[in-house]
Parts: structure tokens; C-alpha cells; sequence
């Protein structure tokens, strides 16, 4: 689908047609939509190849006056088998700046464009094109940290969980969390050598203003970074204590079972040799064996509990 929008009076509002200083924005592109990127408004193939591509990494170039920045962008998708259980991933998102236009080609919506697009952000200018990708390479970084708290406080949700009872689906989370800021971790550092590479100046021109907001998107990713880092840390150190935990209520388990398998063996054994079709036992009555089991039944017990193993 391909909307159009553009700023008037300060705020982003969507137009009917193609305009100049417009901002085309293409979510889930069909065929249709790639071929009128490429021959309407002259978008490089190349480009509109690299946009479709779920696997490319950050990166920038610019050709004949045409300029490709690609950055990986976080997403939220939820589990179809457990609508409860969060996957944090990232996913490229294409900018083709042109002489006249900025475009935005993403595979599937994402909040980022869908807040710039309903106004949410303030300062957006469609016409001022490298101003325009500044703020939303910083909206993108905030969105990174928004998703990194989201993952702390779901991360000590499942930890009071987990100390309540031992469950699956919890431990499920906890992984799919880890996972989630792998990718994080990833796409940050991508993310990061694209930004410095355009503060060198070498492929987009930069202006005193644009170098400062530039800026601000490095600060805000190595934040991201740092806490990323750390949550990981965190996490893995979380993980390794519950596999511990588990590890030793299985144990526990385990013994408990091999007592009381001890303590039954004992009044086996006595029936056993009471049962025999032999002569000449000692106290041949029902009485006799039963006391004899209570009492090393008993005993048994009482060794088994200081031990420990109760």
C-alpha cells in the first residue's frame, strides 16, 4: 500500500497525490507498488530490490544522486500458540532519498511509521528530506528503548511467576526474551556503523542543526547498547539460576522417592521371609512379622529424616 504525506502548518497530513516535498510512504509493498516506484518515480531497481530483501543488513550508498539507508527497526509480535508470550525481533526498513521525495518501504507496519504518519511526532518537515530521516532514525531509536524497558519489566513479571510455580510457558518467555535482545544487540550495532558512516558527511550533506539531531540518534542507540548489554547479562544470569533451581528440586525429588522406595521395601522383606513355606521361624503369628516391620519401619525412618533425606 502506498500513502502520501506531507507537512502542512506543522503537522504531517496525508494528500491524494504525488507533490513535491511529499513523503511516500510504502507498507507492504505488492508488485504493483514496486513497479511505480520504479518507473514513476524513478527509483533505482537495485534499491527497490534491496527494500524487498527480509535479510538485508544496515547499511547506506547513494547512486546518481540517489541515496539508499537501510536500518533494521524493532517489532512486537506476539505468539500465535500463546498470545501471551512476546518475541521482541527487528526487521529492515528501506529510506531512498530523491531529488524531491522521501520514501519509506517497510514488509509489514510497523509503529514507527504509523506515529510520524498520524502526527504524533512533533518537528516532522517532509520537505527538508535530511531532517526528515534524522528524526526518524531518533524515533527508531526510541523505539528500541521503549522495547528494551518492555522486556525488563516483563522479564521480573515472569521471574515472580517463576518463583510461584515451575511452569513452561515461563521459562518459554524467559527464552524468547534472550532471543529478542540478541537481535536487539545485532541490529543496535548495525544500526550504529550506518549512523557514524553518515557523520562523516561523505554521502549526505549535513547541516549544523542535522549533525546535532545525528547526533542525538548515536546517543540514544549507544544507550540502547549499554542497556542491552546489560539486560542480557541480567538474563543470562537469570536463566542459569533457574536451571540451577530446577536441577535441585529434581534432586530433592529424587530422593524423597528413593526414602520412601526404602522405607516399603521393609515390610516386603519380612512378609517375604514370614511367607516362605519353611519350618522353624520364630513367632509363627500374624502379631510377630507386623511388630517387627512397625519397629524397622521406624527406625528406618527416623535414620532416613536425620539424614536429611525427608
Amino acid at each position: 500500500m502506498i500513502s502520501f504525506y506531507k507537512t502542512i502548518d506543522n503537522t504531517v497530513q496525508p494528500v491524494d497525490e504525488l507533490v513535491d516535498g511529499c513523503w511516500v510512504s510504502v507498507v507492504s509493498p505488492t508488485a504493483s507498488d514496486l513497479g511505480f516506484l520504479a518507473d514513476q518515480l524513478g527509483v533505482d531497481p537495485g534499491f527497490v530490490q534491496a527494500a524487498m530483501d527480509e535479510e538485508e543488513s544496515s547499511r547506506i550508498e547513494s547512486d546518481e544522486g540517489q541515496t539508499l539507508v537501510i536500518v533494521d527497526v524493532p517489532s512486537a509480535d506476539p505468539q500465535p500458540q500463546d498470545e501471551r508470550t512476546i518475541v521482541y525481533s527487528t526487521l529492515p526498513m528501506s529510506i531512498i532519498i530523491l531529488e524531491n521525495y522521501v520514501i519509506t518501504v517497510c514488509l509489514r507496519p510497523l509503529q514507527v511509521i504509523e506515529d510520524i504518519a498520524e502526527g504524533r511526532v512533533r518537528g516532522v518537515a517532509t520537505h527538508l528530506k535530511t531532517r526528515f530521516l534524522f528524526t526518524l532514525l531518533l524515533r527508531i531509536a526510541n523505539r528500541f528503548l521503549i522495547y528494551l524497558k518492555q522486556i525488563d519489566k516483563l522479564t521480573s513479571y515472569t521471574e515472580m511467576q517463576l518463583h510461584k510455580a515451575m511452569k513452561n510457558a515461563e521459562l518459554i518467555q524467559l527464552l524468547g526474551l534472550q532471543k529478542s535482545l540478541v537481535f536487539f544487540s545485532t541490529s543496535l550495532k548495525s544500526n550504529e556503523m550506518t549512523m557514524e558512516k553518515i557523520l562523516r558527511g561523505r554521502i549526505l550533506k549535513l547541516y549544523e542543526e542535522d549533525e546535532e539531531l545525528l547526533e542525538d540518534v548515536l546517543i540514544e542507540i549507544k544507550q540502547a547498547i549499554e542497556m542491552c548489554s546489560i539486560y542480557t547479562g541480567i538474563l543470562s544470569s537469570t536463566m542459569d539460576a533457574f536451571g540451577s533451581i530446577i536441577s535441585n528440586n529434581l534432586n530433592i525429588v529424587m530422593k524423597v522417592l528413593t526414602s520412601l522406595t526404602v522405607v516399603m521395601a521393609i515390610p516386603t522383606m519380612v512378609s517375604g521371609f514370614y511367607g516362605m513355606n519353611v519350618s522353624g521361624l520364630p513367632f509363627p503369628y500374624f502379631w510377630f512379622p507386623t511388630l517387627v516391620t512397625l519397629i524397622l519401619v521406624a527406625v528406618a525412618t527416623i535414620i532416613l529424616v536425620k539424614k536429611g533425606m525427608f
